[in-house]
């Protein structure tokens, strides 16, 4: 379960996030993040029709979710996640990998 609490949802969030935050580019991900003002970390998804039909635009959003509630251990950020149209062909592993290596990026620097 993904709390509505941890969600960005409103557009100005977004906006907010990518014109203050920090960007990071990976193969299928491009990241933008912030500092969170509430405390908590929370995270937004783009996904574009451009990525694929609804079922595998919806697989990589799941996925994102997931892995973010999993793992999550970088501070207290705004994220916002945007998928690459390369997202909807790569495997699980992949974007799994990709997300961790924009991560650690993020939490270093």
């Amino acid at each position: 379960m993904f709390p509505q609490t941890d969600r960005l949802k409103v557009p100005q969030q977004f906006r907010q996030v990518f014109e203050e935050g920090r960007k990071q580019v990976g193969r299928y991900f491009v990241t933008f993040a912030r500092p969170s003002q509430g405390g908590r970390s929370r995270l937004g998804l783009a996904v574009s029709r451009k990525v694929g039909n609804a079922v595998l635009r919806n697989r990589v959003k799941r996925l994102v979710r997931e892995e973010f509630r999993r793992h999550w251990a970088f501070g207290s950020l705004d994220v916002v996640v945007v998928a690459r149209t390369a997202a909807a062909e790569a495997s699980r592993d992949a974007l799994i990998e990709d997300l961790y290596r924009i991560w650690q990026r993020l939490a270093n620097g």
